[in-house]
């Protein structure tokens, strides 16, 4: 604790700020009293630069819903949360409960006995259990995030902002956030669930049980392989809790206990049962009596409203005048800050703030600090704290992660370094490790560790998209928040430069205008600096389809409505609700053509006016009730798709004496190809009716100069079709001209939904068993074979040239020459091999090549498959929304490639 400032708030409605109870990098929290009740508060109030930030906002914002949602038993609910007129009052209010915090608990008493191991995972698993009952991840835990209290413990972060143990702002505007304890599936690059959360909440026992982490023998730079692999160090841990929290730990989520289990087995009659009578051991009780004496000790100060010459307010308070101030300074305190460098000096020029505060090592961690290390040397990009004298190595940086939109900043400013968020809790006593020179009016280094005391690996973690500030506002320049977030071989997911992870140099704060900042580095591996980025309105329902129109629109159709964004500036140019539930975009001369369930509808592409519409039932007189499928591929004015309609067939009149037999319904289905320039059919033909409700499904997969060459996607065969392929997948012929079907082949032993693709020679593609095999189209022919990954299986391939790309299951991308079938390379975008095989787009030059998968894009040079980098965008995440998972898109457009997933959209320039 310590006497209020001249700069800090007295006031947030109701409450009078007493003093300030602690500093970290994104928020300030002060004792304060309720002016009606009188009773004791803790204000979280976020600092200004960062209440700007619309997506930080957001994030602090969903984390109180959430603790309002949690409130109760070992939560304490929110008194108010504020955002008044001005971006500096953005805060909530929570009763005060004296507590500490377990990493502060450790450092005063050591490991917690028995019976205080069970009351704290009691009560920590009976809250996640509520989180998980509503189908939600907490990703709060943390050492510096649970509170011991007399009656038992207290969680007080409620999502990855919360408990991010540190974050400073980088240049452009980002944040970088990260969290304490990595997990398996993170190590991994899986996503994360409800048994990430009980393994770090074996973590945080262990810790509890221990004084340290079971994963810190050995070298920093195999931290995260321990994890993944090693057997976690519990011999220290009270063997009746050992396989409990053995269990925790598992390297398998799916042999995890559940959180309602863990309560159980450790507090049979429920934390608060157990905690009766008293639960601390005698050095924390006395420590927790003794800070709630000081705190109720505390009387409103005064406010300064004038300042000595020296900066100083005349009638501040001294530190040492709070009750017990003394006190909180821990043994190891760093010294204070250089006299020439006082607590109240502001550099005028914004350069200058950032030399100091992006520069400015923690004195206090500096092997373990974020930013320490060189990023020539250090080509990792995952830091481990406390595990070692250095961060891991690993083959260098690939990964970049979303960019919420905004706009550039100002020629000549440098957005300054900003220390760690404490999100929405009080976690009394020590705040996070920072700089002295990134907190304005604080002379010295912020002492201990907020949430990392554990020696847990650091991983940094995502916060959702933010929609672009208005125009002409102060938050207008570019507001990105940049996070990082570990998985395998070096991955990292990040914004912009990702600087988080290097930059060693130093810069003192002078009274001298300091030199102008130096062009940022680019890491080995990093994206590129995306062109733009857009993020569909969450208003809106989240698109469906999209697609290029000549190369200047990106075309998104959704439930509501069809948009057009500008492909050179990122920026929405029109809607047309219209086109709700279109398909996506094709040329249609100088129109833009959609298909919506309805109808045909060409639109003007400068304002989305509808220029022409032909309805189903107006186009195709002699089919009514016609319903239409997707479109099955398109070239030049032509598109083709399917359709279908439910027709009653009368029963045959019955012979005498004998009974009418019941009418049928029965599905007619056709084979359409239509000119959307002319807005005139050209053909159709009867094919077999799909499984219910009847349309067949289409797909394109080679167009020739005489046929096109067409495969049915399988979860629309018919039982009766199903059976009779005897495990085959089948081509169909159709003649380009009439539409006439010409023959209906199969190939080898490719299946019903195995990866097909053709090309104009007459060739296919396609999967077989774990390999991939070409075929000639029109005999069935077998030309070559590529042996695959064992136990993987083939994706669609993508013809390039001479090359045939190929990409496997087990996230194998490579090249093939289509003449032989000689292996030209084969890289692993190194992710688990999970779901579908990757997609792969083909930059305009031919020079890239980009995977994408439901977990990351990952760019390859064509030519010989290098890896160039890989990006990862974790989308909104909000308490009441669903969980992103949508797999990544790209989209070739000129010099860039758009890359989509869900509703957000980023273009990157490529070669």
């Amino acid at each position: 604790m310590e006497a209020l400032r001249r700069e800090d708030p007295r006031r947030f409605g109701r409450f009078t700020v007493l003093a300030r109870f602690q500093e970290a990098a994104s928020a300030v929290q002060y004792v304060a009293r309720d002016t009606g009740t009188g009773e004791l508060a803790v204000i979280t109030a976020a600092r200004p630069a960062l209440a700007a930030v619309p997506a930080f906002r957001r994030r602090f914002q969903a984390e109180g819903r959430t603790a309002e949602r949690l409130a109760g038993g070992w939560v304490t609910p929110p008194l108010e949360t504020g955002e008044g007129d001005g971006l500096e009052l953005l805060h909530t209010a929570t009763e005060y409960v004296p507590a500490l915090p377990l990493a502060e608990a450790i450092g005063i008493a050591g490991p917690l006995p028995e019976r205080a191991l069970r009351i704290l995972g009691a009560g920590i698993a009976e809250i996640l259990s509520r989180v998980h009952a509503g189908g939600s991840v907490l990703q709060g835990l943390a050492p510096g995030t649970v509170l011991l209290a007399e009656d038992g413990p207290r969680l007080t972060a409620f999502g990855p902002l919360g408990a991010a143990a540190a974050a400073e702002a980088r240049p452009g505007g980002q944040l970088s956030v990260r969290l304490g304890y990595l997990t398996p599936e993170q190590v991994e690059g899986k996503e994360v669930g409800a048994p990430s959360d009980l393994f770090v909440l074996g973590l945080l026992l262990a810790y509890a049980a221990t004084g340290t982490t079971p994963f810190t023998e050995g070298p920093p730079e195999e931290a995260a392989r321990r994890i993944a692999e090693a057997d976690p160090e519990l011999d220290a841990v009270p063997e009746e809790l050992r396989e409990l929290i053995a269990g925790c730990l598992a390297k398998d989520p799916a042999e995890r206990p559940t959180a309602g289990t863990v309560a159980a087995e450790l507090a049979l009659e429920g934390a608060a049962g157990l905690a009766r009578g008293g639960w601390l051991p005698e050095r924390l009780a006395a420590a927790v009596a003794d800070q709630e004496a000081r705190v109720r000790a505390l009387e409103a100060p005064e406010e300064a409203e004038t300042a000595d010459p020296a900066g100083e307010p005349e009638d501040a308070v001294p530190a040492d005048a709070v009750p017990g101030a003394a006190a909180e300074a821990p043994e190891d305190a760093p010294a204070e800050a250089p006299a020439e460098a006082p607590a109240t000096q502001t550099p005028t020029d914004p350069r200058a703030t950032a030399a100091t505060t992006s520069a400015a090592p923690d004195t206090s961690t500096t092997d373990t600090a974020p930013g320490s290390g060189d990023i020539g040397e250090d080509r990792g990009t995952t830091r481990f704290l406390n595990t070692g004298p250095k961060p891991p190595q690993s083959d260098r940086a690939t990964t970049h992660l979303a960019l919420p939109p905004g706009l550039p900043p100002a020629p000549g400013t440098t957005p300054a370094a900003l220390p760690a968020p404490a999100g929405h809790h009080h976690t009394y006593g020590s705040p996070a490790p920072y700089p002295a020179a990134a907190l304005p009016g604080s002379a010295t280094t912020a002492q201990g560790n907020n949430g990392n005391n554990g020696n847990g690996p650091m991983v940094a973690l995502p916060l959702p998209p933010a929609p672009a500030p208005p125009e002409g506002s102060a938050t207008s320049r570019r507001t990105l928040i940049a996070i990082a977030a570990a998985a395998v071989g070096g991955l990292v997911v990040g914004g912009g430069a990702v600087a988080a992870i290097g930059g060693g140099e130093t810069a003192a704060a002078t009274d001298a205008k300091p030199p102008a900042p130096k062009p940022r580095r680019t890491l080995p591996g990093q994206p590129p600096e995306p062109r733009w980025s857009y993020s569909h309105p969450a208003s809106e329902s989240a698109p469906l389809t999209t697609a290029l129109w000549r190369d200047r629109l990106l075309v998104v159709t959704s439930e509501s409505q069809a948009s057009a964004v500008d492909v050179t500036t990122g920026k929405r140019v029109w809607q047309r609700a219209d086109a709700a539930k279109g398909q996506a975009a094709v040329v249609a001369g100088d129109l833009c053509f959609v298909a919506s369930p309805t109808e045909f509808l060409w639109l003007a592409p400068k304002d989305g006016t509808v220029v022409h519409r032909v309805r189903y039932a107006d186009g195709f007189t002699d089919l009514p009730d016609l319903q239409v499928g997707r479109l099955a591929g398109h070239s030049g004015p032509v598109i083709w798709f399917t359709g279908s309609r439910t027709v009653t067939v009368k029963a045959p009149k019955p012979k005498k004496g004998k009974k009418k037999a019941a009418d049928k319904r029965v599905v007619q289905a056709y084979f359409f190809a239509y000119d959307i320039v002319r807005r005139a059919e050209v053909w159709r033909t009867p094919v077999p009716a799909g499984r219910a409700p009847g349309t067949p499904l289409y797909r394109v997969i080679a167009e020739r100069s005489a046929d096109i060459l067409v495969r049915q996607d399988a979860v629309t065969l018919t039982a009766a079709e199903v059976k009779a392929a005897k495990g085959k997948g089948s081509i169909r012929s159709f003649d380009q001209q009439s539409g006439k079907l010409q023959w209906t082949k199969q190939y080898g032993t490719a299946g019903p939904e195995a990866a097909v693709t053709g090309d104009e020679d007459g060739v296919l593609y396609a999967g077989t068993g774990a390999h991939l095999q070409s075929f000639e189209a029109d005999t069935g022919k077998p030309l070559w074979r590529v042996e695959g990954t064992e136990g993987s299986a083939f994706g669609t391939p993508l013809v390039a040239g001479p090359v045939l790309h190929t990409t496997e299951r087990s996230r194998q991308v490579g090249a093939v020459e289509r003449e032989s079938g000689r292996l030209v390379w084969r890289r692993s975008t190194e992710v688990p091999g999970i779901g579908n095989a990757p997609a792969l787009t083909l930059s305009s030059s031919g020079k890239t090549l980009l995977a994408s998968d439901a977990t990351q894009v990952t760019a390859f040079s064509a030519a010989d498959g290098e890896r160039l980098w890989k990006f990862q965008d974790i989308g909104a995440a909000e308490p009441k929304g669903a969980t992103v998972s949508a797999a990544y898109r790209t989209l070739a457009v000129g010099a860039h490639i758009i890359v989509q997933r869900d509703r957000a959209f980023y273009a990157f320039p490529v070669a």
